[in-house]
């Protein structure tokens, strides 16, 4: 089968299309037939083996998984014997593994259904950046609108958050990039601040940052005295250990404050899944297969507003 893959760990120009065999399954996995596979930065991490611990992980001298993705949407194409919630021809959505190819594996606790409303491309678009956005939202004590600041509100998990949060009642200010304060409005944020033009100001219930590369006393001033901090990423962070610092310290600060500050770690799951096929899906680009390394290319450099998908044809 084609699939994606990387011998070595680079920037996007270290993926090409090549011929591999096609995985087989255990009794507890489904073999889905891909049809679109989601681009997240998961896949950026996976490629270019930052920060250098994760290879601990991905493999240290060079990756031991050499095709990336974890998104998928495309049809069943064979269950193993313990499987009974998932046959042969379903339609499907999910996070498996080596997903940038013509088949992947998935274990059925991470793969649903997928509804007639959503399209295959639309689908692999929700489940790594939908579930992230979904855990850094805490859930709401009351029906009055929380003031929420979401940081890289343009990226996949961003937008995901914008719309999650708009879709709770709550009043969004979203910081991004100049090039994407349109795209951001049209997700429904009330607010959009231009990072490049304009300061961080205000006073929020909570604060999503998915950018990684601010002080933990810069969003702590932002935050109203018991509000809640939910960070994430770290391509911006050290080559080593990327943003994990920042998340250690906030683990450490938290017992002594009444704000909260969290770093959820998320995989996605089945009612992750179902809470979000609802969710408008924010795609904004598709490619072919053969053209991951382009994706990936736009997706480094900054340049989705929203999520980009690849299409697989058969």
């Amino acid at each position: 089968m084609k699939a994606v893959v990387h011998n070595m760990y680079g920037d996007a120009d270290v993926l090409h299309l090549d011929d591999v065999p096609k995985p087989t399954i255990k009794p507890d996995q489904v073999l889905v037939r891909v049809h679109a596979a989601g681009v997240d930065r998961g896949a950026w991490h996976a490629m270019t083996g930052l920060p250098l611990i994760s290879r601990l992980g991905f493999g240290l001298r060079g990756p031991r998984n050499r095709t990336p993705g974890l998104d998928l949407a495309g049809v069943v194409a064979e269950v193993g014997d313990q499987v009974t919630d998932f046959k042969a021809g379903d339609e499907v959505f999910g996070e498996g593994s080596s997903s940038w190819a013509e088949y992947a594996r998935v274990k059925p606790s991470r793969l649903l259904h997928k509804p007639a409303h959503l399209s295959f491309e639309q689908a692999a678009a929700i489940p790594t950046s939908g579930a992230t956005a979904l855990h850094m939202l805490t859930p709401k004590s009351t029906a009055a609108p929380r003031q929420v600041l979401v940081i890289g509100a343009g990226g996949g998990v961003g937008s995901f958050t914008v719309l999650l949060a708009k879709s709770q009642g709550d009043q969004v200010t979203a910081v991004c990039s100049t090039a994407k304060t349109d795209a951001v409005r049209r997700f429904g944020a009330d607010h959009v601040i231009d990072y490049t033009r304009e300061p961080l100001t205000g006073s929020y219930d909570l604060i999503v940052d998915i950018a990684g590369n601010r002080p933990l006393s810069t969003l702590r001033a932002l935050l109203k005295p018991t509000g809640t901090l939910s960070i994430a990423g770290g391509e911006n962070g050290g080559r080593f250990f990327g943003g994990l610092e920042r998340n250690l310290h906030a683990f450490a600060i938290t017992p002594f404050t009444k704000q909260k500050l969290r770093a959820p770690i998320v995989i996605a799951d089945r009612d992750d899944l179902t809470a979000l096929t609802d969710i408008p899906s924010p795609v904004e680009s598709t490619y072919p297969l053969a053209d991951a390394a382009t994706a990936m290319h736009r997706l480094a450099t900054g340049q989705v507003a929203g999520k980009t998908v690849l299409t697989v044809t058969h």
